[in-house]
């Protein structure tokens, strides 16, 4: 095995962590802005869509990248056989479980705000159905990532598999290339399919998505298989950083604070933009975690293990406290810090007292079982032994 395969990469740790956290703040977000979600307040607010904006550039494209980087390491130490038994273990059933328990109240209390009038329990049955939502009540909802990286990690196993244990030999690039070439990559992608294929979230026709997100899944395992490439993106940080503000600055005074609608050449110009954008936060993002990141810390590895359960349940604790907020005569910065803390605080209790003190919680919840306490047979020393020795 290569060394490399043992190395602790913590900056990803910190990524996995902090990217997966601001769900929580994007998801409270979606309560209080004009675009279409599960339920809504009273009270919509512009301001709260433009820090949306820009984090809606690269915050899955971050988390599939860093998928991209566990699967690498996670090759490394396993066979092809047992890396694919642990995707069904560690995503396909937590998915499953996900979608019979943890998303049912979430289109539950969606329904009730259309008009249901029934029970939960008489509501539940419904989802047998397998009615997809939104005409029906079966849904994914928001583990529709589980459903995608399922899906890259088996669909692209041989390759990845072969990559991992082979030696590539790769041209030495340049900083500049780097930034460019994938940048246009990702507006080829954008140009060709953002129009026709707008995001869907249901697998089967979703391609524009897909193109990004396996794009961002093979990045970030090629980002491990070549070092040089890393010192590259490090070296890159302050120009990716100068590149980013540039093109969300542009963004944002031609297009997300206008009102002007975009067709023909200008519809793609936007793309343009917009996905160059995003490329040059990602690279700004994963320089500057390169160079300031890569430490261990005694909360890190808690932090990590939390994360999954925590992304499986917080939408549905969102959902339910803004259901239950959003006629109270309260700012909306009140109800947004209610919701997003009190989703936190209630999430942290049950995954850190519950899910993982419980070994039939934890694997529904994609946490690897707790080890059996070790049996120590006791020694016994024969009394006639012991009267010898007196």
């Amino acid at each position: 095995m290569e060394n490399q395969m043992k190395i602790r990469r913590y900056e990803f740790d910190w990524l996995r962590v902090l990217a997966f956290a601001l769900l929580i703040f994007y998801h409270t977000g979606m309560f209080f802005v004009s675009w279409e979600w599960h339920v809504k307040n009273r009270q919509l607010s512009q301001a709260i869509e433009w820090p949306m904006l820009f984090l809606s550039q690269w915050r899955m494209a971050l988390i599939f990248l860093v998928s991209g980087v566990g699967v690498y390491f996670a090759l490394g130490y396993r066979s092809v056989g047992t890396f694919a038994k642990d995707r069904l273990k560690r995503i396909l059933v937590p998915l499953l479980v996900g979608m019979l328990l943890v998303v049912p109240p979430q289109v539950y209390i969606e329904r009730l705000t259309q008009g249901y009038a029934g029970s939960y329990f008489s509501f539940f049955p419904s989802i047998f159905d397998l009615e997809p939502y939104p005409k029906g009540n079966f849904s994914w909802h928001h583990l529709w990532y589980l459903a995608y990286i399922f899906v890259y990690s088996l669909l692209f196993l041989p390759l990845l598999a072969y990559l991992r244990r082979t030696a590539i030999r790769m041209a030495k690039a340049k900083g500049w290339m780097l930034l460019l070439f994938p940048a246009l990559w990702l507006c080829l992608g954008a140009v060709l399919l953002n129009e026709r294929f707008p995001a869907t979230h249901a697998l089967v026709d979703d391609w524009a998505n897909h193109f990004l997100y396996v794009t961002m899944f093979l990045v970030g395992f090629l980002l491990m298989k070549a070092p040089f490439l890393q010192e590259l993106v490090r070296q890159a940080r302050w120009h990716s950083l100068v590149l980013g503000l540039t093109t969300v600055t542009v963004l944002y005074t031609s297009y997300w604070l206008t009102d002007k609608e975009l067709t023909g050449i200008s519809l793609k110009l936007y793309f343009l933009v917009k996905s160059s954008n995003r490329w040059f936060w990602l690279m700004a993002i994963l320089g500057f975690a390169m160079q300031h990141l890569n430490f261990r810390s005694r909360y890190l590895q808690q932090a990590n293990e939390m994360v999954y359960p925590f992304y499986i349940l917080h939408q549905t604790v969102i959902v339910a406290l803004g259901y239950f907020l959003h006629d109270f005569p309260l700012a909306l910065s009140t109800k947004f810090c209610i919701i997003s803390f009190g989703t936190f605080l209630f999430c942290f209790g049950v995954v850190r007292y519950l899910i993982m003190q419980v070994n039939w919680l934890r694997i529904p919840f994609g946490l690897k079982a707790l080890p059996k306490p070790m049996e120590v047979t006791p020694v016994t020393t024969p009394l006639v032994s012991i009267a010898n020795k007196n």
